[in-house]
């Protein structure tokens, strides 16, 4: 089941925007809960942090365990993932992978396989966590278009292009938040997938919902949330 700030900052000053946090939230279907997620994000180095996301969903006889992180360097306004991991348990076969993007070589590494994989690298590419603080920072900046190109497992890339559709105060269990809407945009019109951030927390996401063929799949909902002072 499971999805203003200046370009001219130095390096540092963009590290010390990245704020700690964790966020939990409920998972949802047709307004019932069925699990529930939890977002973690740390700075475990200068200039490099870990972004981790976990749920735990029950659906009639579908369960699923999920926890996925992404390790990044964040420099110049710009996210570099390192790492990305993923370990799923539950209804259906377990699945675990890891991707290392070996940057001072310029070369991806599949956990799947013992040599490289044959792909032309390319520094602008990111893992499906990474590009989220990625976009987060463009909101920042007050950027409304996004293009990510997503590299996974097999080398093979995928474009993830986003807009802002519009500005939407939500009712959420925290309470009324004002949230900058996004919308991913697909090649079909099959799928759908919005996002909420919300400034007052940093631009922190507090609400999504994905669907297909015009029915809701999951939707999240913000519980909680901590940002480290």
């Amino acid at each position: 089941m499971l999805f203003g700030l200046s370009a001219v900052f130095s390096s540092s000053l963009h590290a010390s925007t990245l704020t700690e946090y964790t966020a939990e939230y409920n998972v949802l279907r047709k307004g019932k809960i069925h699990g529930t997620a939890t977002r973690e994000f740390l700075q475990v180095a200068d200039n490099t942090y870990a972004l981790s996301y976990e749920t735990d969903v029950k659906w009639m006889i579908f369960t699923e365990k999920r926890t996925e992180q992404s390790l990044f360097k964040f420099e110049d306004g710009q996210t570099k993932p390192l790492h990305y991991s993923l370990n799923r348990e539950g209804t259906r076969p377990d699945k675990s992978f890891k991707i290392k993007f070996d940057r001072d070589n310029k070369q991806l590494f599949s956990k799947e396989k013992s040599y490289p994989l044959k792909v032309e690298w390319d520094e602008s590419r990111q893992d499906v966590l990474s590009y989220q603080n990625q976009l987060r920072t463009e909101l920042k900046q007050g950027k409304t278009q996004f293009s990510y190109p997503i590299i996974d497992k097999n080398g093979n890339v995928r474009m993830y292009n986003f807009k802002v559709v519009g500005e939407e105060t939500i009712t959420l269990p925290i309470g009324n938040v004002k949230t900058v809407k996004v919308k991913r945009l697909y090649d079909n019109n099959k799928r759908h997938a919005l996002a909420w951030f919300a400034p007052e927390y940093d631009y922190m996401l507090v609400q999504m919902l994905k669907g297909k063929d015009g029915v809701e799949q999951f939707q999240i909902q913000m519980t909680a949330q901590t940002m480290k002072q």
